[in-house]
């Protein structure tokens, strides 16, 4: 018999921008394209590490990932052009954070961030699907925050 275990909610938020808001071009493809600082809070006392990722549900065909980073401290804090912990691949095929970018129109872009009660032993360079199935289980908390971004001329 499985028991079900209540995850917790974090609250994820930024000094650069508000949630639902437009993320300033300094952290997309038309400015310095570094991450924004994030804030975490309400993480569990029995968290090892958090994990990111940020993706784009509104690109073409499916959610185009920007951004996997797992095996990060569980600070309240992660801070403006960093790498927190283990980077993987995103949809440009390279393992670093790379901002928003739409071809047309305006996007969404959210930023996920899951508590879970252990490291990842998974190799850098993983695929979002390889850190989505290896943290299941682990899970304890998770949050997200979500902008918007529209390419300007």
């Amino acid at each position: 018999m499985t028991t079900l275990t209540k995850t917790m909610t974090l609250s994820v938020s930024s000094p650069a921008f508000e949630s639902g808001g437009s993320i300033p071009s300094k952290y997309t493809c038309q400015g310095e394209n570094v991450n924004p600082p994030l804030t975490i809070m309400n993480i569990p006392s029995n968290a090892k590490s958090l994990i990111c990722i940020v993706d784009d549900p509104d690109a073409a065909g499916e959610t185009f990932v920007h951004w996997v980073v797992w095996n990060i401290p569980p600070l309240e804090r992660i801070m403006e052009n960093s790498v927190p912990g283990i980077e993987g691949e995103n949809g440009f095929g390279t393992t670093n954070y790379k901002g928003p970018c739409p071809p047309t129109g305006t996007h969404r872009y959210f930023f996920k961030v899951y508590a879970l009660d252990e490291l990842l032993e998974i190799s850098a360079g993983a695929e979002k699907e390889t850190v989505e199935k290896a943290m299941q289980e682990h899970v304890i908390a998770k949050g997200e925050l979500f902008g918007t971004y529209r390419k300007f001329k």
